[in-house]
């Protein structure tokens, strides 16, 4: 990453991707486009326990949604699906207990997803940020491991369910940080040279974005979307960027404001207006 590319990422992030990006933005975002009823729908969001995941499971339960929490934390996941019924008054909040980082494990879910649930849209929120090179049980790079591999198993597993229903969906939690990242398939496992548990992140969000473009190439019978979050105020962040978080700890956004585009891709009829494929930026209800 040259050095001119971060500078302008960051300023580009100082005055998009903070709180105050958001409060601009959202001046020109029509609400009519949220207030939607998705009773009968599935949904489907992993990483649900907590930041954005949880926001966006919040809200998609608000608006009637059947919503399946993927987590890997059981203790932490009964908590979030406790604060959800509770607060939005939805029943249809089902957990299940799934390390995304395991191959054979996110496998043998979808596979048990698939004989017992329909599904409307995927929401691939779970992902890792690890600063020292770690190696799952398995021998992958755990950055790698979940953000990429765990994505691709989950989503592919479960293209059969989704091609079975309308208005199918599948969106990916991304990050803005992918655009200080060209697409590299040559060290997946982050085997050469120093290891940047920042950049090995910015990377797995390019692969993701790469990801869904193919993906939206080969499955037109589903709609398929990226999007970065912006800078928000989750536990993800206070633990894997600390000296980031004091930094902009003001300027960061809610987890709600985090999780608006999300919900809108998820829910609104307008975002399948869109081409499927698309990219979505932290400060507007459109594609850059």
């Amino acid at each position: 990453m040259s050095w001119y590319r971060n500078t302008v990422w960051f300023v580009k992030g100082l005055r998009e991707y903070t709180r105050g990006g958001y409060e601009s933005a959202s001046k020109h975002f029509n609400p009519a486009d949220m207030e939607v009823d998705v009773a009968g729908r599935s949904f489907l969001v992993t990483g649900a326990n907590s930041g954005i995941g949880k926001a966006t499971a919040k809200e998609i339960a608000r608006r009637g949604g059947t919503v399946h929490l993927v987590c890997r934390n059981k203790e932490r996941a009964e908590v979030a699906q406790e604060e959800i019924v509770t607060e939005t008054g939805n029943q249809n909040i089902f957990l299940h207990i799934v390390d995304i980082s395991n191959p054979k494990e996110v496998w043998k879910f979808a596979e048990k997803f698939r004989n017992q649930h329909k599904l409307n849209v995927l929401i691939n929120n779970a992902g890792c940020m690890v600063n020292n090179r770690e190696l799952t049980e398995d021998g992958l790079e755990k950055n790698f491991a979940t953000n990429t591999l765990g994505t691709y198993i989950l989503t592919t597993a479960l293209l059969p369910l989704l091609g079975k229903e309308a208005d199918a969906r599948v969106i990916t939690v991304s990050s803005g940080g992918m655009l200080v990242q060209k697409l590299n398939i040559s060290d997946l496992q982050s085997e050469n040279g120093t290891f940047d548990g920042t950049m090995v992140y910015a990377q797995n969000k390019r692969q993701q974005v790469v990801l869904t473009e193919q993906w939206a190439k080969a499955h037109r019978n589903i709609h398929f979307s990226v999007m970065h979050p912006g800078w928000a105020d989750t536990p993800a962040v206070r633990s894997s960027m600390p000296d980031f978080y004091e930094k902009m700890k003001n300027s960061l956004r809610t987890e709600a404001q985090g999780a608006d585009t999300v919900v809108w891709l998820a829910v609104s009829a307008e975002a399948t207006k869109l081409p499927s494929g698309l990219f979505f930026q932290a400060t507007d209800h459109k594609a850059c």
